[in-house]
C-alpha cells in the first residue's frame, strides 16, 4: 500500500555524496486532479525537471470520471545532475501537439534524501488545494547500484518560444482567476490579452491555430458566464472555427464539440432562445458516442450543467409542431437512455408534439409514433409515479384520436380501459380528476362547473374547461332536447372565442363547435341569422387553415349541414348544390382519416338519393374508393374484414349503386359499380398475386420491383398478430409503409402505355370476358329495386325487372328457405316437402322465368347451354338454380321444365373471380388426386362421421389410376398434413365436418384430427396449379352475415388459393345422401377416363338428375369455372322394408328382411306413391312405379341399350292393375292412370 509522505529531519547530504548514483522513479497514479480554471483537460501528465535545460514528461493520460489518472511509467534519474527533484502535474488542453505546457494542477520540490527515505514502497505526494481538494500523486523510488539494468529515459529539451510563453502566461492568469474567491477582472483581461497575442501569431494554416482559438474563446466564455463580458457571438464563432479545424477523426474533435456545446448552453441560459438549446442538444448527440464510458469528459457532458440540463429545459418548452422542434425532441430523447429519470417526460413531450402535428397535418405516422412513445412512457413509470396517471390519460387520448381516424375497435377498447384506470387513480378530490371522462352527462356538467369556478381568469386550463362544458351541454341537448342547454353552450362557445387569439390553433375547433350548435338551433327555431352565422364561422375557419389541415374537413362538414338544413327549410336549390359540394370536399379531404370520410360519403349518398341529385353515382363511387383505401391500410385479412364490417350502413352500397345506375339507364356502369363494391376483400388479396407477364415484356426491372414489393407486403400481412400491442403497432406501421411503396410502384406502372388501368376497378369491357363461355346473370337485391342484369357474351347488357319482388319479399323468402330446409332435415324420406315446392315455384315464377325468357327470346341462348349466376346480398341465400314450376303444362303434355332442364347453371361470387380463375389455366401439370377425410375429429370439432372412410374408398376406386390417387385419413389427417396435400395435388376431395363461422368467416374450418384447418390457413397458400376440389362437408359455401356480398366461405377460399373449380354445400348434408351424390358425380366426371375439371358442372348436373327420388333438398355448389348447382332430389337410397300386411286383407308373400328395393319418384306424386308402397307386399327384385312416371322409368331402368338394371318384374300401380314386363310398352307423357290409395 502507498504511504503518505512525511518530512523527517536528517543530516544534510551534499550532491557529491550521490555522485554516480541513480534512482529509478515510477509514476503510478494521481487522484483529485481538479483543474484550477475548471476547464476540461485533454489529458493529464507529470513532468520532472532534470536540469535547467531538460525535463522528463509522462504520457498525457485521459482524466477519468473520478478525477484520477493511472500512468505506471518509469524513469531513471542520475542524482548528480541536480541537488533536488522538481515535479509538477499538468493539465494539457490539446492532445498532440500541445501548445505550451498547459495549466499547472500542482508542483513541488524535494531532495533525493526525502525521496529515497520512503524505501521501496509506493507513497503519496500531496499538493496544495485546488478548488477545495488536494491533488495527490502516487510514486515509488528505488536506488540503483552500479551494474543494475538502467533503462535509458527520453528527455525533452525545454523549448523557449514566445507562443509557448504567452500561452502559459494566459493559462496561469486564467487559473488564478478561477481559484480566487474574489474574481479579479484584471486577471481575466490579462489571460484574454495573452491568448489574443498567441492567436495573432497563429494565422490561418498554422498548426496551433485551433488551440489558440479555443484558449481565447474559453477565457472569454468564463468572462461571459461571470457577467464580466457581454459579447457571446464572438465566443461561439471562435469555437466554431476551432471545431472546423478539428474535423471528425481529429484527436481533439470531441473536446471542440464540448466547448461549442458549453458556449451554446450558456447562451441559452442568458437569452432563453430555443435555437441555441436545439443546436447544443444536437452537438451532444454527436459528442457522447465519442466519449468512452468512465471518462471525465463524458461525466461532465452528461452532468447537471450538460445533457441533464438540456433535457430538463427541453421538457419545459411549449408545444411546437415544426419539423425543427420535433427533430429536437427526438434528439433529446436520444440523449435519454432507458435508465435516465427524464426519459418518460421526454417521451411524453415528443408524443404531445406529434399528436398536435397530427391534428394539424393528419399524418397517421405522427399519431402512431405518438402512441408508441406514450406506451413507453407508461411502461417506464411505476403506478405510484407522480405523472403515471397523466401518461395513462395521454395514451388514452392518442388511442381515441386514432380510433376516430382509422376505426380500429381495439384502440377504442383500450382507450376506455385506460380512462377507467385514470379514474381509479384519481379519486374524488384528486386535482386531475376533472381531466378524465365521466359517463353520466349531468354529473359531468356539475364537475365542469366546479372546475370552472376553481380556474380563475388567467388560468391555463380555463379556456379548455369552458369549451368542455359547452360541449357537454350540447351533448345533453342532443339527448334531452333542452333548449336552455343549447343556448348556454352557444354563449360559452362565443365567450371562448373571445378569449382565443385569431392565430391560435385552438380557435378553429371552437368555430366548428359553435357552428354545429347554431345549426342545431336553426333546426329548432328556423331563425335565419343562426344558420348564416354558422356558415360564416365555417368560412372563417377555412380561410385561416392551410389546404392540407385536417380541420378543413370539419369546416366542410358543418357547411354542408348548414346548407342542407337551410335547403330543407327554404327549398333553395343553391343550398342543395352547396351542401353536395361540401359533401364532396369533406369526402376527399386527404388529411382526414378514412372512417370519417367514409361516413361522410355515405351521408352524401343518402342525401343525393333522397333529393334525386345528379351526384348520386359519384357519391357511390367515392364510397367504394374510400372503403378500398381503408381496408388496404389493414395489415391482415382479419383486420380487413373488421374494417369492412365496421360500417354497417355501407353493406348495401354495391347493390344500391347498381340500382341507381339502372334507374339512370346506365347498365354498363351498374355492372362496374356492383363489381367494384362487391368482393373487395378478395380483390385486395388478389392484387398481390396479379399476373405481370405483359409488364415483364415492357419493363422487366419494374416488374421485378413490383413482384418483390408484393411479396414483402404479403409476408407482412398477419405479422401483427402478437398480443403485445406495441409490437403489433410497429408491425402495422411497417406494413403501411410497405403499402406506400407498393402504391408508388403501381402508380409508376400506370404511367406506361397500355397499363393506365393497372389494378384499377375493371371496366365493363374488361368484365365482359367473364361471359366468354356463357352469359352471366347479376341479381341485384337493393332497397330501391330488385332486378337482374344479364352480361352476354358480346354486346350490351340486358336488364330484367322483377316487378313483384322487393327486398322485403326476398328477406322473407330467404328466411322461409332456411326454416323449411331445417325442418326437412327432421322429416322421413317418404314425407312430401310441399312448402319447399311453393318456395321454389316462387323463385321460378318471379325471378328465374323472366331471366330465362330474356335469355331465350332476346339473346337466343340455346337449351342446355352454360350460364353463370352472380347473386348479390339476399339473393346469395336463395337456391336460385333449383327454381322449379312444379306443375303440368297448360296443354297437358307433361310437366313444365325447370331451370335445370333448360340450362346448366353455375355460380360465381364476382365476374373478376371467374376471369381470374380462367387466367390461371394457362399451364397445366400432370393431374394428381388426394382424398382427405376425418371420421374422428379432434376435441370439440364435432361428432364421429361413420361413412367417411367408405366414401374415401369409393372415391379412390372411381379416380383414374393415372392420377396416382392417395388417401389421407385418421390420425394422418391433421391440419398440417391437409395443407400439404392441398398444395401438392391438383385434385382434392375433402370428407369431414365443415363449420361456417358467420361472425368471423375467416375462422370457418374443416375439422381435422388435431386442430381445424381454417379458411385463413387456406387463403395464405398460393396453389397456382390446383384444378378441382370437392368439399363433401356441411356449410362450405355459406358466407357470413355481416358482409353477405363478400361470399367469404371455404369454397371461395379454395378458389382464391388457385382451385379453378370447387364444389361445396350450402346447408347440412346427410352422410348417406352425400355418398351417393359423390358416386354419381365421379362416375360422370371420369366416364371417359380423362381428368378434365371443366366438366364439373356437367357432371354434377348429370349426377343430381340421375339420383332424384324424394323431394328432399340437397344443395351442392361448384365455384370457379363450374359454380353452384342445387337439386330437388336425393340419391336412390336403399330402402329396407320388413313384411307389411296388405290393408285390403289380401294374403301376400313377404319380402325377406333386409332386401333392397330401389324407389324412383316424381315429386307431384310423392305422397300417393309412398302410401301405395306401404300398402303393398314387395317381392324380391321388383320395383313399384307410379304409372305417371313409367316412361321415365322405362327410359332409365329398362333402356334399350341394355345398360340399365335388370328386374324380374316391374309393378305398375294403377287401378288395382298389376302387369309384368312382357306387357309393358312405352307410354306417352299424357298417360295418367289413377293410383290406388
Amino acid at each position: 500500500m502507498p504511504r503518505f509522505f512525511h518530512r523527517f529531519f536528517h543530516p544534510a547530504i551534499t550532491p557529491s555524496s550521490w555522485e554516480g548514483q541513480s534512482i529509478r522513479l515510477e509514476v503510478i497514479s494521481g487522484k483529485n486532479l481538479k483543474v484550477p480554471s475548471e476547464r476540461i483537460p485533454a489529458g493529464i501528465y507529470v513532468s520532472l525537471n532534470v536540469d535547467p535545460r531538460r525535463r522528463w514528461k509522462s504520457t498525457s493520460r485521459v482524466l477519468s470520471s473520478d478525477e484520477s489518472v493511472a500512468w505506471s511509467e518509469f524513469v531513471t534519474l542520475t542524482l548528480d545532475a541536480s541537488p533536488k527533484l522538481s515535479l509538477a502535474m499538468w493539465a494539457s488542453f490539446e492532445t498532440d501537439p500541445i501548445l505550451g505546457n498547459g495549466e499547472v494542477i500542482g508542483s513541488l520540490e524535494m531532495s533525493w534524501d526525502e525521496l529515497l527515505d520512503r524505501g521501496n514502497e509506493p507513497f503519496i505526494l500531496s499538493f496544495p488545494r485546488v478548488r477545495g481538494v488536494r491533488p495527490s500523486l502516487t510514486i515509488k523510488a528505488t536506488a540503483l547500484h552500479a551494474g543494475d539494468n538502467q533503462d535509458d529515459a527520453l528527455f525533452d529539451s525545454l523549448v523557449d518560444c514566445k507562443i509557448a510563453r504567452d500561452t502559459d502566461a494566459g493559462h496561469a492568469r486564467l487559473a488564478k482567476y478561477g481559484t480566487r474567491k474574489l474574481k479579479r477582472v484584471s486577471l481575466l483581461n490579462d489571460a484574454v490579452k495573452y491568448f489574443q497575442l498567441v492567436l495573432n501569431q497563429c494565422p490561418v494554416g498554422h498548426p496551433n491555430r485551433a488551440a489558440a482559438l479555443t484558449n481565447l474563446a474559453w477565457a472569454r466564455l468564463k468572462g461571459y458566464t461571470r457577467k464580466n463580458y457581454q459579447d457571446v457571438d464572438s465566443v461561439t464563432s471562435l469555437f466554431r472555427e476551432a471545431l472546423a479545424l478539428r474535423p471528425q477523426g481529429h484527436s481533439d474533435h470531441s473536446l471542440s464539440i464540448y466547448h461549442l456545446t458549453s458556449a451554446l448552453t450558456c447562451r441559452y441560459r442568458k437569452e432563453h432562445t430555443a435555437v441555441h438549446l436545439y443546436e447544443s442538444a444536437q452537438l451532444s448527440c454527436k459528442l457522447l458516442p465519442l466519449c468512452p464510458e468512465g471518462t471525465y469528459l463524458r461525466s461532465i457532458a452528461l452532468g447537471k450543467n450538460g445533457v441533464d440540463y438540456m433535457i430538463r429545459e427541453c421538457n419545459n418548452l411549449p408545444t411546437d409542431t415544426s419539423d425543427e422542434a420535433i427533430h429536437f425532441r427526438r434528439v433529446v430523447l436520444e440523449l435519454c437512455p432507458l435508465s435516465n429519470e427524464h426519459r418518460p417526460d421526454a417521451l411524453d413531450k415528443l408524443a404531445r408534439d406529434l399528436m398536435t402535428r397530427f391534428q394539424q397535418c393528419g399524418s397517421i405516422d405522427d399519431l402512431d409514433e405518438s402512441i408508441q412513445h406514450d406506451r413507453e412512457a407508461v411502461s417506464l413509470c411505476p403506478e405510484g409515479h407522480l405523472k403515471y396517471n397523466i401518461y395513462l390519460n395521454n395514451l388514452a387520448l392518442s388511442l381515441k384520436f386514432r380510433f376516430n381516424h382509422q376505426g380500429n375497435s381495439h384502440d377504442l377498447a383500450e382507450a376506455i380501459y385506460l380512462y377507467e384506470e385514470v379514474l381509479r387513480l384519481c379519486p374524488v378530490g384528486h386535482p386531475n380528476r376533472n381531466a378524465a371522462d365521466v359517463n353520466d352527462i349531468t354529473r359531468a356538467i356539475s364537475l365542469l362547473r366546479e372546475a370552472l369556478m376553481l380556474c380563475r381568469p388567467g388560468n391555463t386550463y380555463r379556456d379548455c374547461i369552458i369549451h368542455n362544458l359547452a360541449s357537454t351541454l350540447q351533448v345533453r341537448y342532443d339527448k334531452l332536447d333542452t333548449s336552455e342547454d343549447l343556448n348556454e353552450a352557444i354563449d360559452l362557445y362565443r365567450y371562448s372565442l373571445r378569449l382565443t387569439q385569431f392565430d391560435s390553433p385552438e380557435r378553429h375547433p371552437t368555430l366548428h363547435c359553435l357552428s354545429s350548435a347554431l345549426c342545431s338551433r336553426f333546426k329548432q327555431t328556423l331563425k335565419n341569422e343562426d344558420v348564416e352565422e354558422a356558415i360564416r364561422l365555417c368560412q372563417e375557419s377555412l380561410g385561416a387553415l392551410p389546404l392540407l389541415h385536417p380541420g378543413r374537413y370539419f369546416s366542410y362538414m358543418w357547411l354542408h349541414e348548414a346548407h342542407l338544413s337551410r335547403y330543407r327549410a327554404q327549398h333553395n336549390l343553391a343550398d342543395l348544390s352547396l351542401a353536395i359540394e361540401n359533401f364532396r370536399l369533406a369526402s376527399r379531404c386527404p388529411a382526414q382519416g378514412f372512417p370519417p370520410r367514409i361516413k361522410t360519403a355515405r351521408k352524401w349518398v343518402t342525401a343525393a338519393e333522397h333529393h334525386n341529385h345528379a351526384s348520386t353515382l359519384e357519391a357511390y363511387s367515392t364510397c367504394f374508393d374510400l372503403l378500398d383505401g381503408h381496408m388496404a391500410t389493414r395489415s391482415s385479412t382479419l383486420l380487413q374484414h373488421e374494417a369492412a364490417t365496421a360500417f354497417s350502413d355501407a353493406r348495401s352500397l354495391p347493390v344500391d349503386a347498381a340500382s341507381c345506375a339502372i334507374r339512370c339507364d346506365n347498365l354498363r356502369h351498374a355492372v362496374e359499380l356492383v363489381e367494384q363494391g362487391r368482393g373487395q376483400q378478395w380483390s385486395l388479396a388478389s392484387r398481390l398475386r396479379s399476373p405481370i407477364e405483359d409488364l415483364e415484356i415492357v419493363n422487366p426491372n419494374l416488374a421485378y420491383k413490383f413482384s418483390e414489393l408484393s411479396k414483402r407486403v404479403s409476408d407482412a400481412q398477419g405479422s401483427s398478430g402478437s398480443t403485445d400491442r406495441a409490437a403489433t403497432e410497429q408491425a402495422e406501421t411497417h406494413y403501411r409503409r410497405l403499402m406506400e411503396q407498393w402504391g408508388a410502384a403501381v402508380a409508376e406502372i400506370r404511367n406506361f402505355e397500355g397499363f393506365s388501368r393497372f389494378l384499377l376497378p375493371p371496366s365493363y369491357d374488361d368484365l365482359q370476358a367473364a361471359a366468354r363461355h356463357g352469359p352471366v346473370i347479376i341479381l341485384i337485391a337493393s332497397q330501391y329495386s330488385c332486378s337482374a342484369i344479364i352480361v352476354p357474351t358480346s354486346g350490351e347488357p340486358h336488364h330484367v325487372c322483377f316487378p313483384r319482388i322487393t327486398l322485403t319479399h326476398l328477406e322473407k323468402l330467404k328466411n322461409d328457405f332456411t326454416r323449411e330446409i331445417r325442418l326437412a332435415s327432421f322429416m322421413r324420406p317418404e314425407e312430401t316437402r310441399k312448402e319447399l315446392q311453393v318456395l321454389l315455384r316462387t323463385v321460378w315464377d318471379e325471378i328465374m322465368l323472366p331471366i330465362v325468357i330474356v335469355l331465350q327470346r332476346d339473346l337466343k341462348v340455346r337449351s342446355r347451354s352454360r350460364i353463370w349466376l352472380c347473386p348479390t346480398a339476399t339473393f346469395t341465400s336463395i337456391p336460385l338454380h333449383a327454381a322449379h314450376p312444379f306443375r303440368m303444362r297448360a296443354d297437358g303434355r307433361g310437366r313444365e321444365l325447370c331451370l335445370e332442364d333448360v340450362y346448366i347453371c353455375s355460380y360465381t361470387p364476382t365476374l373478376s373471380a371467374l376471369i381470374r380463375s380462367r387466367q390461371m389455366m394457362k399451364t397445366r401439370v400432370t393431374p394428381s388426386f388426394a382424398a382427405i377425410g376425418q371420421s374422428e375429429p379432434g376435441a370439440v370439432q364435432g361428432k364421429a362421421l361413420l361413412t367417411v372412410d367408405s366414401e374415401l374408398e369409393l372415391v379412390r376406386k372411381l379416380v383414374p389410376t393415372t392420377a396416382d390417387p392417395t388417401t389421407l385419413s385418421g390420425d394422418n389427417a391433421t391440419r398440417a398434413a391437409a395443407l400439404d396435400a392441398l398444395q401438392e395435388n391438383t385434385w382434392v376431395h375433402l370428407a369431414c365436418h365443415g363449420k361456417q363461422d358467420r361472425e368471423q368467416p375467416y375462422n370457418s374450418c374443416f375439422a381435422m384430427r388435431n386442430e381445424p384447418l381454417t379458411l385463413l390457413d387456406i387463403m395464405e397458400k398460393d396453389i397456382p396449379h390446383a384444378e378441382f376440389a370437392f368439399l363433401s362437408a356441411c356449410h362450405t359455401a355459406v358466407g357470413d352475415e355481416e358482409t353477405p356480398d363478400e361470399v367469404i366461405h371455404l369454397a371461395a377460399g379454395l378458389q382464391f388459393s388457385g382451385f379453378k373449380s370447387v364444389i361445396g354445400t350450402l346447408w347440412v348434408v346427410d352422410d348417406a345422401v352425400a355418398k351417393h351424390v359423390v358416386e354419381a358425380f365421379y362416375e360422370n366426371m371420369f366416364k371417359d377416363g380423362l381428368m378434365d375439371f371443366t366438366k364439373a358442372a356437367w357432371a354434377l348436373n348429370r349426377a343430381t338428375n340421375a339420383v332424384k327420388t324424394k323431394f328432399v333438398y340437397l344443395v351442392m355448389l361448384s365455384f370457379g369455372l363450374v359454380l353452384r348447382i342445387i337439386d330437388n332430389g336425393i340419391s336412390p337410397l336403399p330402402v329396407y322394408i320388413k313384411g307389411i300386411e296388405d290393408d285390403a286383407g289380401v294374403s301376400c308373400n313377404r319380402l325377406p328382411e333386409g332386401q333392397s328395393v330401389e324407389i324412383i319418384d316424381a315429386p307431384p306424386l310423392a305422397t300417393a306413391f309412398c302410401k301405395t308402397v306401404l300398402a303393398l307386399q314387395l317381392w324380391p327384385r321388383r320395383i313399384f312405379v307410379p304409372i305417371a312416371i313409367l316412361p321415365i322409368v322405362w327410359k332409365r331402368v329398362f333402356n334399350p341399350d341394355g345398360r340399365g338394371k335388370s328386374y324380374d318384374h316391374i309393378i305398375v300401380v294403377s287401378s288395382k292393375l298389376i302387369v309384368s314386363p312382357s306387357t309393358i310398352v312405352p307410354l306417352q307423357d299424357s298417360t295418367m292412370i289413377p293410383l290406388i290409395y
